[in-house]
């Protein structure tokens, strides 16, 4: 029996081996077959040259401030080639040019006070917020004082029912007692 079911499972499992196989690579075959092959090869593909009107390049530090700096190194104007394309960055750009002259130290200087100043401007929100926290607490404890009260005031007062509910009770009883002795069949 073990040899029948080991046989039986090794079947199935080539079955769905099969058709696992079919329906990852089937429809790519269909679809190949479909369109029909195509023999040419890429390399004998053209593309049409490209046209490039673009605007005159932006400055490297409106587009990214903190680049710059990151590099790590003095800058001069250079033209950088880039797999088929060719970059001259800052050729026409006088600012982009000063700040890529710009010395070591002194991009680490500027580095640091914009550094400075975002951690100004963060600690500065982070007191503001912390502030509205508080307030927001405080308003949320001096609520929490009045639902207090009033849960005091409402205890109180069902105490005082309760007391006075008893006492009418006993008056109740009393009268009723006093009644049925004068002959009243309630």
């Amino acid at each position: 029996m073990t040899r029948r079911s080991g046989s039986c499972l090794r079947s199935c499992l080539l079955i769905f081996a099969v058709i696992s196989a079919l329906c990852v690579s089937g429809p790519a075959l269909y679809w190949r077959l479909k369109k029909g092959f195509n023999l040419k090869s890429a390399s004998s593909v053209s593309c049409a040259p490209c046209v490039c009107d673009c605007p005159p390049p932006l400055s490297l530090l409106k587009l990214a401030p903190g680049c710059l700096f990151m590099l790590g190194q003095s800058f001069s104007y250079r033209s950088w080639t880039l797999g088929n394309f060719h970059l001259d960055c800052g050729k026409d750009d006088p600012d982009l040019k000063e700040e890529m002259e710009k010395q070591f130290v002194d991009l680490l200087s500027d580095e640091l006070k914009l550094q400075e100043t975002v951690g100004h401007e963060h600690m500065h929100h982070m007191n503001i917020t912390f502030g509205d926290a508080r307030r927001v607490a405080a308003q949320y404890q001096k609520e929490a004082e009045k639902c207090n009260t009033a849960t005091e005031t409402c205890e109180q007062a069902r105490e005082q029912a309760e007391a006075l509910m008893r006492q009418e009770k006993k008056v109740t009883l009393l009268w009723e007692r006093r009644a049925r002795q004068l002959g009243w069949e309630g």
